[in-house]
């Protein structure tokens, strides 16, 4: 039967939601848990952040590191002045190894993994240590890695775990 005010047919009408019943299916959806872990929130960009940023470091960590190999005269002090002497040289080598593996943690954070998490709150402490020992030498560069490295750590600690429910909703 067609109804000719509204030119609909009953089961058309029978289809219809009310408010009331939409407001009633809303509050059972929020009363059962949808699934398993910590759901994504708006603070999953703290670790989009924190995973990006490593991968953005870690390779400028390594042209740092290749600088040190190959251009010894370009920082302001003498290696016998840094804070732990040893020639730039090492520190090169040293910088290069730990940018690759910052960096590959930070793809590891952006894809959810747990192991990525835990060592990238290892190697940005790590970074934040070698870089205030690097002070000296290259003292605005070390200062803006150090604070970048506390914002990492930050994001891993506490908001980190929602990475891997946003990775496995596949929302990345």
């Amino acid at each position: 039967m067609e109804y000719p005010r509204y030119g609909q047919t009953q089961e058309a009408v029978r289809d219809q939601v009310t408010p009331s019943q939409a407001r009633q299916d809303a509050q059972r959806a929020q009363a059962r848990p949808m699934a398993d872990g910590p759901q994504p929130t708006g603070w999953v960009g703290w670790v989009v952040f924190a995973g990006i940023t490593m991968m953005v470091l870690g390779c400028f960590q390594a042209f740092m590191g290749l600088v040190g190999v190959f251009n010894t005269d370009f920082y302001l002090v003498t290696a016998g002045d840094l804070a732990i002497p040893v020639n730039y040289t090492a520190w090169g080598w040293f910088h290069l190894i730990m940018g690759v593996v910052v960096a590959l943690a930070g793809a590891a954070v952006m894809a959810g993994k747990t192991w990525g998490r835990a060592v990238g709150i290892f190697l940005a402490g790590l970074q934040a240590l070698v870089n205030f020992a690097w002070f000296p030498a290259y003292p605005f560069w070390s200062a803006i890695v150090i604070a970048v490295d506390v914002l990492v750590i930050y994001a891993l600690a506490v908001h980190g775990r929602e990475m891997k429910a946003f990775s496995r909703n596949g929302l990345l």
